[in-house]
C-alpha cells in the first residue's frame, strides 16, 4: 500500500492548541502538529515520490524471482534430502533419513537403489514410493507404510516390518527371507517370484494376495495367517509344488518329493 500522498497544510497552531482540554496534553499536540508540518513538506517532494516507486517495483521483482528460481529450491532440497540418506548409509538410527526419504517421495523422485540397510525406520510413510531394486536389509520399519510402493527386486533380507502396510505393493521378486511380517497387511500383493522363505507372518492379511508364483517360502511361519486366498492351504502354486504342509508349530514346509516338482 502507498504511503506517500499528497498531504493539505496543516492548521495554524492556535486552532490546534485550544483542542487541548488539559495543559499536560499541550506537548503532544505540539509533537503531532510538528509531524504534520514535516509530512507536508516532504509530500510535495518528488524524490520521495520516486523512492516509493522504486520500493513497489523492487517488492514485484522480488515476487517474479521467487517463482522462477522454485525449480532450483526444489533441486536444492532432494540433493540435501539424497546428502542425508547417503552420509548416512550403512549405520544405524535414524540420521534424518525417514523425513528425507518421505520429502522425495512426496515429490515422486524415484528411490530406485536406495540404501537404508539397518537403519531405524520406525514409522516411516512411503506410499506409492519407487524403490525398485532397494535395500532395507536389517532395518527396522515397524508399522512402515508402502502402499502401492514399487519394491520389486528389493532386498527386505531379516527386515522388521510388524504392524506395516503393504496394500496393492509390488513385491515381485523382492527377497523376504527371514523378514518379521507379523500383524502386516500384504492385501492386494504381488508376490510373484517373491523368496519368503523363514519369513514370520503369523496374523498377516493376505486377502488378494498373488501367491501361487512364490519361488519360496520354506519354514515361514504362518501361525494366525488371516484372509488367505482360495487354495492358498491346499492348492498347487505353478510351480509345481504340493501340497502346502503346516506342521505343528505353525511353520509351513514342503515335503521333500515335492522340492523338485514343476
Amino acid at each position: 500500500m502507498a504511503v506517500f500522498k499528497h498531504r493539505k497544510r496543516p492548521s495554524p497552531w492556535q486552532n490546534l492548541s485550544v483542542q487541548a482540554k488539559h495543559k499536560w496534553l499541550l506537548p503532544f499536540f505540539a509533537l503531532e502538529w510538528l509531524w504534520s508540518w514535516i509530512a507536508y513538506l516532504l509530500s510535495g517532494w518528488a524524490f520521495l515520490e520516486v523512492l516509493e516507486n522504486i520500493g513497489t517495483l523492487s517488492v514485484l521483482l522480488a515476487v517474479i524471482s521467487y517463482f522462477m528460481e522454485s525449480g532450483d529450491r526444489l533441486k536444492q532440497k532432494h540433493y540435501q534430502a539424497w546428502q542425508v540418506i547417503n552420509s548416512a548409509q550403512s549405520k544405524g538410527g535414524s540420521g534424518g533419513r525417514i523425513e528425507a526419504l518421505e520429502e522425495l517421495a512426496a515429490d515422486k523422485v524415484p528411490l530406485v537403489g536406495v540404501d537404508v540397510s539397518d537403519a531405524f525406520l520406525q514409522g516411516i510413510n512411503l506410499d506409492g514410493a519407487n524403490l525398485l531394486r532397494a535395500n532395507l536389509r536389517a532395518a527396522d520399519v515397524r508399522g512402515g507404510r508402502f502402499v502401492g510402493a514399487q519394491l520389486e527386486y528389493a532386498d527386505l533380507t531379516s527386515a522388521n516390518f510388524r504392524g506395516g502396510s503393504f496394500e496393492k505393493a509390488n513385491l515381485r521378486n523382492a527377497v523376504l527371507q527371514d523378514s518379521d511380517l507379523n500383524g502386516a497387511n500384504l492385501s492386494g500383493a504381488d508376490l510373484r517370484d517373491a523368496k519368503l522363505a523363514k519369513a514370520d507372518l503369523r496374523n498377516t492379511n493376505l486377502r488378494g494376495i498373488n501367491w501361487r508364483n512364490i519361488t519360496d517360502i520354506n519354514l515361514a511361519n504362518l501361525f494366525g495367517v488371516r484372509n488367505a486366498p482360495s487354495g492358498f492351504w491346499t492348492g498347487r502354486n505353478k510351480r509345481g509344488l504340493y501340497p502346502w504342509n503346516l506342521i505343528p508349530n505353525g511353520k509351513l514346509c514342503l515335503p521333500d518329493n515335492d522340492q523338485t516338482a514343476q
